[in-house]
């Protein structure tokens, strides 16, 4: 029952994803909405996203849209930053954890599908200013990460091209290497804690790379029209389930 619940949205969080970002906002809800537990639904979404996104990172590396020296120090703090992310989140108890989704989900939704147009060139910087600023942005975006996870890939683009300065292209790749060693360092994390759920999170996994790759086949006028509904209904699905569990109604 919770793969058959989890793993179409999965997928269609993975089309939403390639299409125009955000779709960690549909994946985490749908393990919530399947009833798994919040500690666990996050480290089980973390799985799923990191086997769903391998494709995209693995196409953007060979088509050079990563700046090594750029993605390292995104790569190894972002690691950090999801470590301690994770291991607060492991701090709050379960019941207390619900509410903070709760809100966090409406919120972390209207910023993503609100967010401003991203700088396409690089701006003019200290390459030892440029590298710090990355470095500061990983880490902050990575304690996101691993507390929460939606909207972080989102977060760190525009971190990387409004206070790093860096170009889209290489943002972009860059990214996707530091979202990827941060999906690592929580799922590392909340295994440790044997908060993990892994035939759940691999077989969403896979549906996750189907939506992708799914996803970046489409093209769209304006995939924004699409994506904002999806999201609220999904949204909309998981408060309406949450109610009528804190009512009683459903266990």
């Amino acid at each position: 029952m919770t793969l058959a619940i989890v793993c179409p949205l999965v997928l269609l969080g993975g089309v939403v994803d390639a299409v125009a970002g955000g779709g960690g906002l549909i994946t985490l809800p749908s393990y919530l909405i399947a009833g798994v537990p919040p500690h666990l639904a996050i480290a089980t979404n973390q799985l799923s996203a990191a086997i769903g996104s391998t494709a995209s990172t693995v196409r953007l590396w060979r088509n050079g849209f990563v700046n090594v020296a750029l993605a390292l120090p995104a790569a190894l703090f972002g690691f950090l930053g999801s470590v301690g992310g994770a291991r607060i989140t492991l701090l709050v108890p379960e019941g207390v954890l619900r509410y903070v989704l709760l809100v966090l989900l409406p919120v972390v939704a209207v910023v993503v599908m609100r967010r401003k147009n991203l700088a396409a060139k690089e701006r003019e910087m200290p390459w030892n200013r440029r590298w710090l600023l990355v470095a500061a942005c990983s880490l902050a975006c990575g304690l996101y990460n691993g507390f929460y996870g939606p909207g972080s890939g989102t977060f760190t683009l525009l971190a990387f091209t409004t206070v790093a300065g860096m170009g889209l292209k290489d943002a972009s790749g860059d990214m996707k290497i530091w979202n990827l060693s941060a999906n690592i360092a929580s799922i590392i994390t909340f295994a440790l804690s044997g908060q993990m759920w892994w035939l759940v999170g691999c077989v969403a996994g896979v549906f996750g790379m189907a939506g992708h790759y799914v996803g970046a086949g489409l093209v769209l006028k304006d995939g924004t029209r699409i994506v904002r509904p999806v999201i609220v209904l999904v949204l909309v699905i998981l408060f309406v389930r949450t109610a009528l569990e804190l009512a009683g109604v459903i266990a």
